[in-house]
C-alpha cells in the first residue's frame, strides 16, 4: 500500500496491557507462542495502515469483517507477553464513541447512517455470543486522560528523541503497581474532595485491569501525540510526576499544592488539545 506508507499515525495515545501466555486459554494459548517466535511483527504504524486500508472503499468499512490476528510482544523477567490487536472488538467501541466527538453533519458524510447501523447490529450479535470479551488496548485522541498516568510513576518513563525514526515517550509498570496506585489515588480522591469525573474515571480502569493477569505489563504509549508536541516540549513533559505531585498533596492536605500541579497538567494538554481544531 505504497500510497498509505507517508501517513503519519493519528494523534492518539494507548493504554494497553501485556499479558503472558499462561493468561490465555488453548488453542489461543499455542497460536500466541507460535506468533511471538517470529522473526518480526507488525508494529503500531502498521495496525494503523491496515484500519486506514479500510476506510478507502465505498462504503467504507468501519469495522473490520474478521477479528486481527496480530498482537504486540514483548517480555517481561523473561516470560513473553502479549498484547492482541482485537481490531474488529475496538473497531465498534470506537464507532460508539464517535456521535460524542463529531457533529452529525460530519459523521453522516465519513460514515453514513447505513453502514454505522449494520456495524452497530453486528456488534450487537457479536456481544451476545462474547459477553465477557475486553480490549487489551485503549485509546484516547489528542490528549491523555489524567486518570492514565495515576497508573504509572515519573521514574517508568521512557523517552526517546526523534532521530530516524519518530520520538518515543512511554511508561510501563508492573499490573500490581498500577491497581496499587489506582487504589491509593481512589482512597485519596474520596477522602478529600467530592466524587468527580477523575475518581469515576479510576473506577472504570481499576475494573478493566482487574479483568487481566496479576503478572501483566501495563503500557501508556503517547503514540501519534509525539508529532502534535515539539522535541522541548516531549523532554519537558513529566505528567505523571505532575499527577502524583497532585495527589500527595491532596493526601496531605495541602490543597494549594494540588491546584498548581493540576495548573501545570491543564496548561499542557490544553495546547495539546487546542490543536484538534486549528486550520
Amino acid at each position: 500500500m505504497p500510497a498509505l506508507s507517508s501517513v503519519l499515525v493519528p494523534y492518539a495515545a494507548y493504554l494497553r496491557v501485556y499479558e503472558p501466555l499462561a493468561a490465555f486459554p488453548e488453542p489461543e494459548r499455542s497460536h500466541w507462542a507460535r506468533y511471538a517466535r517470529r522473526e518480526s511483527t507488525p508494529t503500531a504504524q502498521d495496525e494503523l495502515r491496515r484500519s486506514l486500508a479500510d476506510l478507502l472503499p465505498t462504503p467504507p468499512v468501519p469495522v473490520p469483517v474478521h477479528e486481527s490476528g496480530d498482537a504486540f510482544v514483548t517480555e517481561v523477567d523473561e516470560v513473553v507477553c502479549v498484547c492482541p490487536w482485537r481490531t474488529r472488538l475496538r473497531g465498534w467501541l470506537a464507532l460508539e464513541s464517535l456521535a460524542d466527538q463529531l457533529p452529525t453533519p460530519l459523521l453522516d458524510a465519513v460514515l453514513p447512517p447505513v453502514v454505522r447501523g449494520q456495524a452497530a447490529a453486528d456488534y450487537e450479535q457479536w456481544r451476545e455470543r462474547n459477553p465477557d470479551a475486553r480490549p487489551w488496548i485503549r485509546t484516547a485522541v489528542w490528549q491523555v486522560p489524567v486518570r492514565w498516568f495515576v497508573l504509572f510513576s515519573d521514574s517508568e518513563r521512557e523517552y526517546e528523541p526523534a532521530g530516524p525514526a519518530a520520538a518515543v515517550l512511554r511508561y510501563r509498570t508492573p499490573m500490581v503497581q498500577a491497581r496499587r496506585r489506582v487504589a491509593r489515588a481512589l482512597k485519596t480522591l474520596r477522602d478529600s474532595v467530592d466524587e468527580g469525573g477523575l475518581a469515576e474515571g479510576l473506577v472504570d480502569v481499576g475494573r478493566w485491569l482487574e479483568e487481566f493477569h496479576p503478572r501483566s505489563l501495563v503500557e501508556l504509549d503517547y503514540g501519534g501525540l509525539v508529532h502534535a508536541l515539539s522535541a522541548p516540549q516531549l523532554a519537558e513533559d513529566h505528567s505523571a510526576a505532575d499527577v502524583a505531585a497532585g495527589i500527595g498533596a491532596l493526601r496531605a492536605g495541602d490543597s494549594e499544592g494540588a491546584g498548581e500541579a493540576y495548573a501545570r497538567l491543564v496548561e499542557r494538554w490544553r495546547a495539546v488539545r487546542d490543536l484538534q481544531f486549528a486550520n
